[in-house]
């Protein structure tokens, strides 16, 4: 029975250790950031532009190649 008052215990301090902690980073300002998210959905993704294939360059050494022939 004495096991669970202790685990009890430690379970507190872990609790009181991490709620300071998220309050001094509230404080410091680590969770301000209220403009992004509302503009966020304002910009729209950039296009990417698909590679360009070298097809023109094949033809031109197929042409070549035949004329060498």
């Amino acid at each position: 029975m004495s096991v669970i008052y202790v685990l009890l215990a430690i379970s507190l301090v872990v609790a009181i250790i991490f709620f300071v902690a998220f309050i001094v980073s509230v404080k410091q300002g680590q969770y301000d950031d209220a403009y992004t998210p509302s503009v966020r959905m304002l910009f729209e993704d950039e296009l990417v532009k698909p590679k360009e294939t070298k097809t023109k360059d094949f033809k031109q050494e197929k042409i070549q190649l035949n004329k060498q022939v």
